[in-house]
């Protein structure tokens, strides 16, 4: 791979057949991804038990768990999880929380009424036990009197916990709790440039980035990929993403026009396309990654557009 400032990972997409889990994942550690993420998206797979598989099955690659939504799980049944998978697979594991998506959440009975103070006693509690500490803290969501992990669960490296947030106040919650910060897609120079004045982290801080991503030798080809996974940004939970673009009132009025996400998304200009998704030849998106990378980003997690994840994943390896 190229001497690049960062790391240049791929997300397992939620939707893939069963049959070609495993595949996406050895292929991916075979092409020489730095990285696999995993997604917790409801009603689709479970988060650690994805990880857990793909660890499984793969000799090298860096997995990542993106994001486990708070309001879910107990946290000390978290901590647990995940210190299994850092001490079977050492140095291999990063652990993403967040709110969650609101409109899942509630569907789920799961959405608190202080999401914010919420994800900040979850953060301070998890990176706690995962460290082997007592966990102590009687919060408004997080009581917990004094569990730990067995000194023979404790991983010898903990793994990462990332906030996977959004928000201004998120972020800078992000920033005062957690190892590093996962962005959702689309993510740009100025919208991270925009976070990091948020997130202000006080100890190092890893960002770590999603994009919509499709490679051709045909420009227009790729974003003909690309579009179909763009349909949900014309939802008002992407304006902080967008409005440091300059045309967000623009894209929410087409929108608002458009029949159906599908026609939105078919209506979005080339020139926005090229700039919500990472598409083009693999030169064109090597440069757009670089520029990511400029702009403080330090993992780079490519989301395979097009019908066949495992052959969108053979013409993104043409980046590395």
């Amino acid at each position: 791979m190229s001497q690049s400032p960062g790391t240049v990972g791929v997300l397992l997409p939620c939707d893939i057949p069963t049959a070609d889990m495993i595949p996406f994942a050895r292929e991916a550690d075979a092409y020489g991804f730095d990285e696999l993420w995993v997604a917790e998206d409801l009603g689709h797979r479970g988060g650690l038990a994805q990880a857990a598989t793909v660890l499984a099955h793969t000799r090298r690659i860096r997995v990542g768990v993106g994001l486990l939504p708070a309001g879910a799980r107990n946290v000390a049944f978290t901590a647990m999880e995940a210190a299994t998978l850092a001490q079977l697979h050492p140095g291999r594991l990063d652990i993403a929380v967040g709110h969650g998506m609101p409109a899942w959440m509630r569907s789920a009975g799961a959405w608190p009424r202080s999401p914010l103070t919420l994800l900040r006693e979850y953060i301070d509690a998890l990176r706690a036990l995962l460290a082997g500490e007592p966990a102590h803290t009687d919060g408004r969501y997080v009581r917990l009197d004094g569990p730990r992990l067995h000194p023979s669960a404790v991983p010898e490296q903990a793994p990462a916990v990332f906030a996977g947030v959004r928000g201004p106040k998120s972020l800078a919650l992000s920033g005062e709790t957690a190892d590093g910060t996962l962005l959702a897609e689309p993510v740009t120079p100025p919208y991270v440039r925009q976070a990091l004045r948020s997130i202000n982290p006080r100890r190092p801080h890893r960002i770590t980035a999603y994009n919509i991503a499709a490679v051709h030798n045909d420009p227009r080809a790729a974003m003909a990929a690309a579009r179909p996974a763009l349909t949900a940004l014309g939802d008002t939970d992407w304006k902080p993403h967008i409005e440091p673009l300059g045309f967000y009132d623009e894209l929410a009025h087409l929108r608002r026009r458009s029949g159906s996400a599908q026609d939105f998304a078919q209506a979005l200009p080339d020139q926005w396309v090229e700039q919500l998704s990472l598409s083009g030849t693999a030169a064109h998106v090597r440069r757009r990654l670089d520029d990511l990378f400029l702009s403080g980003v330090a993992g780079a997690v490519l989301i395979p557009a097009g019908p066949s994840p495992r052959a969108a994943l053979a013409d993104l390896a043409a980046v590395l």
